[in-house]
């Protein structure tokens, strides 16, 4: 899944690859609002591996992201902001 910015960027900033575990509640929709959240966010997403399992109330998406050294900062804070979202933590 690629996520591309389409708004305008006047200045060029380096993007660096960082590798993050989201541990989430709500199955796969508990997922599906975290892909939804990406999307949103115009985050860049190279990898993303989801392992969601029956009766385990959590699930864990294991996702690629490239980020802005200030946007590294805000990450976790953006998608901890997801209600079904229990941890964001780097790999």
């Amino acid at each position: 899944m690629t996520v591309l910015d389409h708004s305008a960027r006047t200045t060029w900033t380096p993007r660096l690859q960082r590798r993050h575990e989201i541990v989430t509640t709500g199955g796969m929709q508990g997922v599906l609002d975290i892909g939804t959240a990406l999307c949103a966010c115009g985050f860049p997403v190279r990898d993303f591996a989801v392992e969601v399992r029956d009766g385990v109330p959590y699930s864990s998406v294991t996702c690629t992201v490239s980020l802005t050294a200030a946007e590294c900062a805000t990450f976790a804070d953006r998608l901890g902001a997801v209600p079904a979202v229990v941890s964001v933590e780097p790999c």
